[in-house]
């Protein structure tokens, strides 16, 4: 039996509250099952030196777990004076994902900086970013009037192995005892952005593969609709 008596094809509840704060061009609060990451972003004039004079825009992201996010305190990064490679990779991630739901030619020399602040962790700390931090992105590319630049939601589910059951959206009781963890991001419409699978325990075969897969998209597609609706009512 899972956590909570949750179905193997079943998520936790997720929610996604927009304008969660009042200063960033956009923010909101997701929540996937307890974990609860503050996804803001904001759009500053000017891009990295590489994209200077090429007419088109950037979006890049910083993630972190803010000391009370896990039962024991975690160190804040600044004060070690350096990130974890475990924060390097996941904000690489969520950059490379986010990119794919802007029209970065439609905002010449205009950067996103999307932050992605863990506030309480529980599994899926990355995935919550990637779909919450989209959305954010929508809001902002709203508010300065670049509604077109937006190309499609973006979401990421995280599925596993446990005692060869395939299972959807691993809170962090089951994501410590997986046989294989997989995290898988997608966008509207177009299908697959990334996949990282990883088989802690023992190789997983093509058919288990691939219904992780089908469980992932199965996810992602609720998550469209979650994105959707949070900003329908975010603007009616």
């Amino acid at each position: 039996m899972r956590p909570h008596n949750r179905q193997n094809d079943e998520m936790r509840v997720v929610a996604i509250e927009c304008g969660y704060t009042s200063s960033p061009d956009g923010s909101v609060l997701v929540e996937f099952g307890k974990t609860k990451v503050i996804c803001t972003a904001m759009v500053e004039q000017g891009v990295p030196k590489f994209l200077r004079n090429k007419n088109t825009g950037w979006l890049t992201a910083e993630y972190g777990m803010l000391p009370g996010a896990t039962d024991e305190r975690t160190e804040r990064e600044a004060a070690k004076g350096k990130q974890s490679g475990r924060t390097v990779e996941i904000q690489r991630i969520i950059g490379r994902s986010l990119r794919q739901c802007v029209d970065l030619d439609a905002i010449p020399d205009r950067q996103i900086r999307v932050d992605c602040d863990v506030i309480q962790a529980d599994g899926g700390t990355r995935t919550a970013a990637i779909t919450g931090g989209c959305v954010a992105v929508a809001l902002a590319l709203y508010k300065i009037h670049r509604k077109q630049a937006f190309q499609g939601f973006v979401a990421a589910m995280s599925v596993g192995l446990i005692e060869g059951e395939a299972r959807l959206d691993l809170e962090y009781q089951e994501d410590s005892v997986a046989d294989t963890d997989m995290n898988v991001v997608m966008q509207q419409d177009k299908g697959f952005i990334e996949v990282q699978a990883t088989a802690e325990r023992s190789p997983m075969s093509p058919s288990q593969f691939q219904s992780l897969i089908a469980l992932a998209d199965l996810g992602i597609r609720r998550l469209y609709s979650i994105q959707a609706g949070c900003l329908q009512e975010w603007y009616h």
